[in-house]
């Protein structure tokens, strides 16, 4: 059940069950763990590499880079209208199948068929080999032998998830009771996208704690605050309205984002001019909704701002009560460096106004997540240099021991079954 309120009794992280004792880190300092959480976790759990919108017609196609997942994949919709995925190598030597100028970057496109920059080998949007340069020289060539290795890929709400492992339990079921508390919002409505990227000098993980808890902002973020609001908030703290976890999912529902403030001098100067900032534009859209689906602000409280889910492993999704959402992605490229990638969505402007009031929100955000980076790379060095080894984490902190927890049960359990294969062999 759904934990609609406050405990009555004790905290949040006891009502979770969830240990309360000092948390290690050695989980994100480790080169040896981080190869193990690569095989452990992201080639076993659904990844979100994008959405629907990137393939508005057959043959649209993008392809994602899954350094952690010792992988590329293409994705990309077919003849019939279907999402499809697969491994982005071409089957004859292995050469990197899509690709422009640069072999590690990610690009997009529309195409009939994918060819080989190496040997011209051609492939149809469901994979299948169609023609092989000088095929007569090949020895018993069996061209329905050599299509594309496919990757599971499934569509929730127009997100687009892929899963290397073939015996995954299905997405929908994968993501739980949050997922299907989620289902009706309506995603589609926000088409006017504002993305940005940062490359992390932390690990993986550090970044999502940083956003699954508010214990930081007023100190860390206190410059984008009016003075009067910075002390305020510093004196009091930023308590959130209820936490949840599902599984290896987890939730920390929010106040906030009332729009406009009770008062405007709590806000800056263009803030007030352009009806907007970090909670998003103050006027909220009209996006064909009239009662949110039961995982959004689940306790229905009136105070209600916005919603931070953090979908295990990589990807959180919020969604703001002003009728906007921002995702997160944290791709990982070693044990202490990632891609932190922020989307924006909004409904589309009409005039140059609204574009604006999007244009101040998307890069308050900007700013608050280098703020966050920055400080990030500090943490890393630091916990690297093993002066301290266990840390306290208060109530407010509870996801973050929630995320650390799962992700080295994915490991332990990963490992309990590599070392039975091992056994039987």
């Amino acid at each position: 059940m759904p934990h609609f309120a406050k405990p009555p009794e004790g905290s949040w992280t006891e009502h979770l069950k969830i240990d309360t004792g000092p948390v290690s880190y050695a989980d994100s300092i480790s080169p040896e763990h981080y190869e193990l959480e690569r095989d452990a976790i992201f080639r076993r759990t659904w990844l979100n590499v994008g959405r629907v919108e990137q393939l508005p017609k057959a043959g649209s196609y993008f392809t994602r880079e899954l350094d952690a997942a010792r992988t590329s994949v293409i994705v990309v919709r077919n003849l019939a209208g279907d999402v499809r995925a697969f491994h982005n190598v071409c089957r004859h030597r292995g050469n990197k199948l899509v690709w422009n100028e640069f072999p590690r970057e990610e690009t997009s496109g529309f195409c009939r068929q994918f060819t080989c920059k190496y040997h011209a080998w051609r492939y149809n949007l469901d994979g299948e080999l169609t023609f092989v340069q000088q095929e007569s020289e090949f020895f018993d060539l069996d061209k329905a032998d050599y299509g594309l290795v496919a990757v599971r890929a499934e569509v929730w709400e127009g997100f687009i998830f892929v899963n290397l492992d073939a015996d995954a339990k299905p997405l929908r079921d994968y993501l739980g009771r949050f997922g299907a508390g989620l289902e009706g919002y309506p995603f589609h409505e926000l088409t006017q996208v504002h993305r940005y990227r940062a490359e992390i000098g932390s690990n993986w993980k550090l970044f999502i704690d940083a956003f699954a808890e508010f214990y930081h902002a007023p100190i860390l973020h206190s410059g984008q605050y009016m003075p009067d609001e910075a002390r305020k908030i510093q004196k009091y703290g930023y308590e959130a309205l209820a936490y949840d976890v599902d599984g290896p999912h987890g939730l920390v529902s929010s106040w906030g984002g009332i729009a406009p403030p009770h008062d405007r001098k709590m806000v800056k100067p263009i803030e007030r001019v352009l009806r907007s900032g970090l909670f998003g534009p103050w006027d909220a859209p009209d996006i064909g909704i009239d009662e949110l689906p039961p995982s959004v602000n689940m306790t229905r409280n009136p105070l209600w701002g916005m919603d931070s889910f953090v979908f295990f492993p990589n990807f959180m999704l919020l969604i703001w009560k002003p009728n906007w959402v921002l995702t997160y992605h944290y791709w990982p490229t070693s044990y202490n460096t990632h891609i932190f990638e922020g989307t924006a969505y909004f409904v589309p402007p009409r005039n140059a106004f609204q574009r604006l009031q999007q244009e101040l929100a998307a890069v308050s955000f900007k700013e608050y997540g280098l703020q966050d980076g920055n400080t990030l790379e500090a943490t890393q060095t630091m916990l690297e240099s093993g002066t301290v080894t266990d840390f306290p984490l208060n109530d407010q902190e509870v996801l973050l021991r929630h995320l650390h927890r799962t992700a080295l049960r994915y490991v332990h359990e990963h490992k309990q079954a590599t070392t039975r294969v091992q056994q039987t062999v």
